[in-house]
């Protein structure tokens, strides 16, 4: 079957049940529907692909109708405005977050770019030493437990995975190549599902980051953010349609998440940091939307007291003093200063900096305060181990590990999440 005829018919779900009607009926009874699947033992129920597309804000679903997507939300479980991201709402806390079931504090992935103060190390995640350096990960993700417990796992390009956390990595990963077509992921997965038992990964996880790129640069209402939700969306339906073709389709479960949400950017919406301490005395670390630096003279506390109060769109918080809700306070990571603009204002560490830029300002970031409806994101639950047709209150994303250890049948390891949380979603 073309492309085209499965996207019209998952489109148009009562035309299908005509046409597979009709199609059972010309070709007879005495035939058998043949299918793609390679191997005489199907894929164990317990199997999970878990899906990451990175920025996907809980309410794309509802603005942008994604077929596939919405298929598969109205099927299975979905959030009520969305799933819950960690403090901050950036890329990697987020992800190691759902991998782990940590709060960045307890699995040391503070910030996509973070100091050490005790190997005087940085790191970026644009530097692939950093990344895969073994000694930044703490914690210990699913696929990690997976391995030690016999399940075979395997990742596409998922936050952590490549390098060995605790001296483990999943039996199959991909070194981080944003230029690898999304086609060429998913068909991987499918490769994988297609391997003998005694090789084949009951854990997956797969990503997808266009969402994320197209968001920053053209905004939440663009044309662009729409068809890169589209085409994610369409590799989604790829996904399905190979599962379909091996008749484990029903047999699969489904776990797609987001690491945050989006929020839009605005030139009138911009603070200057040097209109109100002399930036020479700190060591600024990361800048916008949360603000996390060091004083170099031992006096933290006399640089938070000039910037609490000076502006009504920034708060600052002493490190031992960061809300209680954010679950921020303590690792050696975490800077001695903490700050964090409003939703959708933007911190510049110099005026001049600011005035140079301030033309370029535009498109939409994340890292705001994870309560904001913003910063939601996507959550979908689909499969045998998952309820039917359920929506429920929104959740912090530090629940997905019990809730995927569960499925998996394995031991979970120490975590701030709650399998109770999640448990009502569950078949059984």
């Amino acid at each position: 079957m073309s492309d085209k005829k499965r996207a019209l018919m998952r489109s148009f779900p009562g035309f299908r049940t005509v046409i597979l009607a009709a199609l059972i009926l010309f070709i007879g009874a005495s035939c058998t529907i043949q299918n793609d699947y390679p191997n005489e033992d199907p894929v164990s129920e317990n199997t999970i692909i878990l899906i990451s597309l990175d920025a996907f804000r809980a309410d794309y679903v509802q603005k942008i109708q994604p077929p596939n997507l919405s298929r598969l939300a109205s099927e299975g479980v979905t959030a009520r405005a969305g799933m819950i991201p960690v403090f901050p709402s950036l890329t990697f806390p987020n992800h190691y977050s759902i991998a782990t079931g940590l709060y960045p504090q307890n699995h040391g992935i503070v910030s996509n770019t973070m100091f050490d103060p005790r190997s005087e190390k940085w790191f970026r995640i644009s530097d692939r030493d950093a990344v895969e350096d073994p000694s930044w990960w703490e914690g210990e993700p699913i696929w990690v437990t997976a391995e030690n417990q016999g399940i075979v796992s395997a990742t596409f390009f998922f936050v952590g995975s490549e390098t060995a956390v605790n001296g483990v990595q999943p039996t199959y990963w991909r070194r981080f190549d944003q230029t690898v077509p999304g086609n060429t992921r998913v068909d991987q997965v499918l490769e994988w599902l297609d391997l003998p038992v005694a090789e084949r990964p009951e854990f997956i996880a797969l990503y997808f980051g266009l969402i994320d790129g197209t968001g920053h640069t053209y905004g939440l209402d663009a044309p662009e953010t729409a068809e890169a939700v589209l085409e994610a969306d369409g590799y989604i339906g790829r996904l399905l349609d190979g599962l379909e073709q091996r008749g484990i389709e029903d047999r699969v479960n489904i776990i797609l998440v987001a690491d945050h949400g989006m929020s839009p950017r605005s030139q009138n919406r911009v603070i200057a940091l040097d209109d109100y301490v002399d930036v020479d005395q700190v060591d600024v670390i990361n800048t916008s939307p949360v603000l996390m630096m060091n004083a170099k003279n031992d006096n933290a506390g006399q640089i938070v007291a000039q910037l609490q109060g000076a502006h009504p769109n920034l708060e600052v918080w002493m490190k031992e003093s960061v809300p209680e809700r954010f679950h921020f306070r303590d690792h050696h990571r975490i800077p001695d200063i903490i700050g964090m603009v409003s939703d959708g204002w933007t911190l510049y560490r110099t005026r001049e900096y600011m005035e140079e830029n301030l033309s370029r300002l535009g498109g939409a970031t994340h890292g705001y305060d994870p309560a904001a409806l913003s910063m939601r994101a996507l959550f979908i639950a689909h499969g045998p181990a998952f309820k039917k047709k359920m929506t429920i209150d929104p959740f912090e994303n530090i629940h997905i590990y019990p809730l995927m250890a569960h499925v998996l049948k394995l031991d979970p390891a120490d975590t701030d999440g709650r399998l109770d949380v999640l448990a009502p979603i569950l078949n059984n």
